[in-house]
């Protein structure tokens, strides 16, 4: 038989929450022909009566669904920095076909590597913020979406139903794969926002790496503690799937996190961009002193020093202290977890060179063993003409200017030859 004409009732035809882009997408599946690309009209008696002839629609698809309990007004995405324009939609299975069945929240096990890995994967694919749109992996390009696909949770959740599938942690505790979640449940729409933790960029932890989904696209930068706005209502949350690896040194089996570049990358001969990142990751936990000249890709002793520093200063000790860098170094370092190197570290000896005792004892007034064996080296290596009496064990100006002349010496200038006595010029005065 000739169908008849086919006229929908449609509320609101640009409405682009994800019920009503799945029922208009649906409707075009289940129409035949071209019935599914005529436009919608006002006609609710010819719907009924059409689905009664054709037996091809139901009268829940043809019918508007009713929106789930709760559901907030829509409102478009606003291009900006995503604080105005997060997600409000109602948690949906992927794709976004229909609300999700209520019950116990499912949280199925993942590891921070495949959190943070998940999230990088948007990143790179620059994935467009929707709050109507689904990605090709089935999650909501917003927000929420972005972390239920970062977490894994096989469903699109919103910020006022996040909170389920973590629990509550303190900012001390944030690891890379956690969140920080304000949902403003007076006004969802006003400010409510989610983002995935990625590590601490600085030592004092004011800054850390975000992953989120905001206009224009997924992006990672460096974000103060805890956002841009409403510093106070941003709440770290853990999820509650995890599974968490060990807190010891280097694995035996150094079998390297999806993240970690691999051992190769770092040694002898090493000439890359993870040297030059391991060098800036270490200054930033204490270790500028072994850099006199700054970090960079080719491999050096600076690094393998700076490296051992940190390792040691784990509580690590002989083979999980080699200066080279393994998972677990990388994991501490990427994360801003760990213990920095103390300012006053003493180095262990290497290579016949004695352990440099760290910078407090090179300062002004102070006395000890470690001065008096300095102005001993610096004699024999050409620079007593600085000291006018028997070398002694205080610290003072013609150490300086001894130490500076040495640094100049090197071929340094600047302030890489500013008489301070570091660790790089210890080695070579000692060498």
């Amino acid at each position: 038989m000739t169908a008849p004409v086919f006229e929908e009732f449609e509320p609101a035809r640009d409405c682009d929450c994800p019920g009503c882009v799945h029922r208009r997408r649906a409707r075009r599946r289940q129409l035949p022909g071209r019935l599914a690309q005529l436009p919608a009209r006002r006609g609710m008696a010819v719907v009924a009566a059409v689905s009664a002839a054709l037996g091809a629609v139901t009268p829940a698809a043809a019918l508007p669904a009713v929106l789930p309990a709760g559901h907030p007004p829509h409102r478009q995405a606003v291009p900006g920095d995503g604080e105005s324009a997060t997600p409000q939609g109602p948690p949906s299975p992927l794709h976004g076909r229909g609300p999700v069945r209520p019950g116990a929240a499912r949280t199925p096990h993942t590891t921070r590597n495949a959190i943070i890995k998940r999230a990088k994967s948007w990143v790179t694919a620059k994935v467009p913020y929707s709050m109507g749109s689904y990605w090709t992996d089935g999650y909501r390009q917003d927000c929420s979406g972005y972390v239920s696909m970062a977490w894994g949770l096989g469903s699109n959740q919103w910020t006022g139903s996040l909170a389920q599938y973590g629990v509550k942690i303190t900012k001390s505790q944030l690891q890379p794969g956690d969140i920080l979640l304000y949902h403003n449940a007076a006004n969802p729409q006003d400010g409510s926002h989610v983002v995935i933790f990625g590590g601490w960029t600085d030592s004092d932890h004011t800054h850390y790496k975000v992953y989120e989904q905001t206009p224009p696209h997924t992006r990672s930068r460096t974000t103060p503690y805890p956002y841009w706005s409403n510093t106070g209502k941003y709440v770290p949350y853990r999820y509650k799937g995890l599974s968490t690896g060990s807190e010891g040194a280097e694995a035996a089996d150094g079998k390297a996190s999806p993240d970690f570049p691999g051992p190769d990358a770092f040694g002898s001969g090493a000439v890359n961009e993870y040297v030059t990142q391991l060098g800036q990751m270490l200054v930033a936990r204490g270790a500028g002193p072994y850099y006199p000249e700054g970090p960079g890709p080719v491999w050096s002793e600076a690094d393998r020093r700076a490296t051992e520093a940190f390792q040691r200063a784990q509580g690590w000790q002989d083979a999980q202290a080699d200066g080279l860098p393994g998972p677990r170094t990388w994991e501490l370092l990427t994360s801003g977890r760990g213990r920095d190197i103390p300012p006053d570290a003493p180095e262990p000896a290497a290579n016949g060179v004695p352990g440099y005792p760290g910078k407090a004892y090179f300062r002004a007034g102070q006395s000890s063993e470690y001065v008096t064996r300095l102005r001993g080296r610096l004699t024999r290596k050409g620079f007593g003409r600085f000291y006018d009496d028997d070398p002694g064990p205080r610290w003072g100006e013609a150490d300086r200017q001894a130490v500076a002349a040495f640094q100049r010496s090197q071929g340094w200038r600047g302030g890489a030859a500013d008489g301070s006595m570091g660790p790089e010029t210890w080695r070579r005065l000692f060498s």
